[in-house]
Formats: structure tokens, sequence, C-alpha cells
């Protein structure tokens, strides 16, 4: 590094300082604040390779990883009224990276980022709390975690105990806005324009006798130039927020990143009406009244009205195309049934989705979502530690889980303990498809996707079927510090001739080829 970097990073690093002395050191004539600090630091090690097939990226990836994280929230409390909070993170650094601080010299581009920044009130003389600013937002769900939301977001979240049994949450969340750059053919007048997206939303939790019910609904604006921001690609979130082209509208294997396999980019921004309208509903219940039995069961359904219609090439003949819609709507069921014991918890979960039923024309019947985050499993699910960068070894298929597509029926034995501070979990699950093998037929070969990987999971068809083992394992070594090693394997039944028939041979790699996946991660874990 440079003496003048030096210096410069120097110059930061005194500011900063400064900054915290006026913040914790300022007088002030108010009521004294209490300053609360908790937070994280991960330090991981992984070894894998979580590619289903296609092509040669299989034969190019690292099967070793180590990367670090850490996290600091600070708490300012001003009364049991009132109270702010903001989060800080320094994110993900693979060890080596030096584009993230991971290299020698421990220097790059990684900085501090604002993770969550929100106040917490209560509106005086009543029981109404409100939140307001960027935080982490997870809609009511039960089985298995959220298919739909659960991600951080700018939002206004209130909360009104109407009683013992019953209470209401209403809330406001902008996941986009002013990502728009204009356009050429309007001499870029309409910059920011029209590039909105909003959700608006109510919970009902109902507890009744060691039964809880959270009714919801949320609806949606979406504008039409809100995902041609960033350069006329998609609005992207973090890596575990997924893409919003490919989860709110209709999408195939590969998803609307580019025009390279699916031309499906170029109608959104062109339809006439100014917002297309969204729609989720979810009930989640959890019946506890039995204990140690203990019962849980979730339907969602979602709907997006889709922005105009697009072409999509057939394998069949490229030089045809259709006009496809970019419409959007699906349904989930899902349930989780444990009994709780001295040694562990034993469990049988399962879960059905509605799936696209070959015709690009009336769009895609795959549900729609947000940023999900489905957790039955720990491999294509996010029930474990998967934290790392956007690469194949640590994220795995934990992106935006949602369970689109596909159906499932799995057994677990959870928190199982036979020593001291040592706690295993065991999982099987069989995936298989509801998608129809006629989509096939628009996939077009790409060497840097995975075979059936669609960016709001995996897109599997009703002849595919995977069969995904979790063995995780956490050692509590101090009362602050733990270390995880996480084992999946994933037997690979995608089937060859589906897939066959229609992928197209290209010049990078094979038309075709699958195998099984699998990860080792090692996970030490210090909170405070």
């Amino acid at each position: 590094m440079s003496q003048k970097s030096r210096s410069i990073q120097k110059k930061y690093f005194l500011a900063l300082l400064l900054s915290a002395g006026m913040l914790f050191g300022a007088p002030t004539n108010s009521k004294a604040i209490d300053f609360k600090a908790k937070g994280q630091w991960l330090i991981g090690f992984g070894l894998g390779n979580a590619n289903l097939g296609s092509g040669e990226v299989v034969h190019k990836d690292d099967l070793f990883s180590a990367a670090q994280r850490f996290r600091l929230q600070l708490d300012a409390i001003a009364s049991e009224q009132l109270s702010g909070t903001i989060f800080f993170e320094i994110g993900t650094q693979d060890w080596g990276d030096n584009r993230r601080g991971g290299a020698l010299g421990a220097d790059g581009d990684n900085a501090v980022k604002i993770k969550n920044a929100y106040i917490d009130w209560i509106v005086p003389e009543t029981d109404l709390t409100l939140r307001m600013g960027l935080q982490h937002l997870t809609l009511p769900n039960a089985a298995g975690g959220t298919a739909i939301m659960d991600g951080d977001v700018a939002a206004i979240v209130g909360s009104y105990k109407i009683n013992d049994n019953a209470a209401l949450t209403a809330f406001w969340m902008r996941p986009a806005n002013d990502n728009y750059q204009g356009s050429l053919k309007r001499n870029y007048s309409d910059f920011h324009y029209l590039d909105n997206i909003d959700f608006f939303g109510l919970t009902l939790p109902l507890t009744f006798g060691g039964v809880q019910i959270t009714p919801w609904a949320m609806y949606g604006m979406i504008g039409r130039n809100a995902l041609d921001g960033f350069n006329g690609w998609s609005v992207n979130f973090n890596a575990s927020d997924g893409d919003l082209r490919n989860t709110l509208f209709a999408s195939l294997p590969g998803g609307i990143q580019n025009g390279d396999n699916l031309n499906l980019h170029r109608g959104f921004g062109s339809q006439s009406r100014a917002y297309a309208d969204a729609w989720f509903f979810g009930l989640p219940i959890t019946v506890t009244m039995f204990e140690p039995l203990r019962i849980e069961f979730d339907a969602n359904y979602g709907y997006v009205s889709g922005v105009g219609r697009t072409r999509v090439e057939d394998n069949k003949d490229n030089e045809r195309g259709l006009r496809a819609d970019t419409q959007r709507q699906g349904w989930l069921l899902k349930a989780l049934v444990e009994y709780k014991m001295d040694w562990g918890i034993p469990g049988i979960f399962g879960w059905y989705a509605s799936g696209d039923d070959g015709d690009v024309k009336n769009g895609s019947e795959r549900m729609p979502s947000v940023a999900g985050a489905g957790s039955f499993t720990s491999f294509m699910g996010k029930a474990g530690t998967d934290w790392w960068a956007d690469n194949t070894k640590g994220r795995f298929y934990e992106k935006n889980m949602t369970y689109a597509g596909t159906w499932g029926i799995g057994v677990h034995l959870r928190n199982m303990s036979f020593l001291d501070s040592l706690y295993h979990t065991f999982r099987v699950a069989y995936w298989g498809g509801t998608n129809s093998t006629n989509m096939i037929r628009y996939v077009e070969y790409s060497a840097a996707g995975m075979l059936g990987e669609n960016f709001d999971g995996l897109y599997l068809t009703t002849n595919d079927g995977l069969l995904e083992f979790n063995l995780d394992n956490i050692y509590k070594i101090y009362d602050n510090l733990s270390v995880r090693l996480d084992l999946g394997y994933i037997v690979n039944m995608m089937d060859r001739g589906t897939w066959a028939r229609w992928w197209i041979q290209g010049d990078d790699g094979p038309g075709f080829s699958k195998h099984d996946a699998w990860k080792a991660q090692l996970t030490f874990c210090y909170t405070f």
C-alpha cells in the first residue's frame, strides 16, 4: 500500500474515533441515555461443491474456502417508551480476497455497512408501538420458515395489543425506489419516474389456549420502471434476499438475469400502465395444547399482475419465438409435526407448492415472493449457517428458498444431546417438482448456470427428484463461544431424458451433465 493510501486510511480512522467520541461524550440537557452493545464474530471454513450440474463451471470451482463476518448492534435506550438501534456489519471477508479485505495486508473495499438503523417508540397514553427505519422484517409463518418475506428493508411497523388474546400489526415497506436512470427514448427525462416498489400489510395474531393463528394479507404496487435500475439489470438485495425480477414475475431456469439465455428482460418497463399489482395472503397455525406434541401448518398464496408480455424462444424452433406473459400466481401448503423427548425432538415435515403448467402464454403458476427463507433443511434451505459470500461453497441454495414449484417430505431428529454442551440435528428430505416438463423447451444452454437452479430456488419438473441429507452439530465451548460442523449431501435424481431432450449443446461445455452435491462447514461463533 502506498504512503498516501495509508495516510487516507488513518484520517478515516481518526474521523471515526472522533465521531464515536462525540456520540458518547457530548453533553446534553435531556435524560441520560443508556447504551447497550452486542455483536457476533463468525469465522468459518467450507469444503464442498454445491453445483448439481451443467457445463464447465463444475470443473473450475474451488472446493475449499475460508471466511469471516462481524456484526455490531448498538442500542440507545432513553426509556421503556423510546429507543434507537443501529446495526453495523463488516460483510463476509473471504480469506485471500483482496477485494474484501481478506488478502495480505488486510486492505480492501469491504467497508463498514449499515445493516439496520431504526427507532422504537410508543405513542403516549396508548398501547401502540412503532418501529421506523431500516429493519429486519419477517412475515408471520409456521412450519419451515417464510416463503415470501424475511429480509432487511426500509419500513414502518405499528403494533397494537387489543387484549390478551389478540393484537394487530400494520406495516409499510419500500424494497426499491429511485434506481431507474431514465429512458434513452425519452432523453432521460423520466429519471426516477415510476420506479418505486411499495408493500402494505396487516397481520392479526390470535392466541387461544395453546393455539396460535396469525392471518395476514399484503398488497404491493410495482412501478413500471422499478426493475430497470442499475444500468438495466434487476434490483438486487444482499446474498440472501434474492432477485426481484425472478421472484415476483414469471421466470424460468437460469433466471431473468440477462438476455443471453431467456430474452425475458425485453418486456420489462414496456407496459403502458403505471403499476403492477401484487397480493399475498398467509394463514400460519401453531398448536401446542397437546405438549409435548407440537403441530404447525402454513398456507400461502401470491399473485402479481405482471408487467406486460415478452418473447421467449422455443428450443424446437429458435427462429419462431413466443409471446410470454410475465404474470405470476401460485400457492403453497406446508406442515410440521414434532414430539419433544428428553434426548431430542423427532419430527416429520412436508410441503406442496403449485408449479408451471407448461404454457408461457399465461404466465407462471409458481408462487411469487419478495425474499423467502424456507428452513426445513440446511443445504437447500436456510436452517443452517450458510453465511458465506455469493459462491457455491458457502451460499448453496439458500439465496431465496421459497419452495416454489416443488413438493417434498422429510423427517428430522432435532437437538439430540447425549453429552453435555453437544447437540446434533439430523434431517433427510426428498424434493420433487411440480413444474411441467414442457417448460424445459424454453431454456437455453448456460455454461455458468447450475442445472435446474432458478433465482428463487430450485427448478424441478414432475420427472425430477433430489434426496437431501443434513447432519448439523453444535458444541458450546464457552457461554459465548460455540463451534458448528454442518454436513450435507444431495443425491441428484434429476431426469436426464427430460433435460437432455431440450438442453442446447453449447460451445463451452456439454449440453447436459449432472452430479451429486455435498458440503462440510466448520464455523466458530463468538457472541457478546
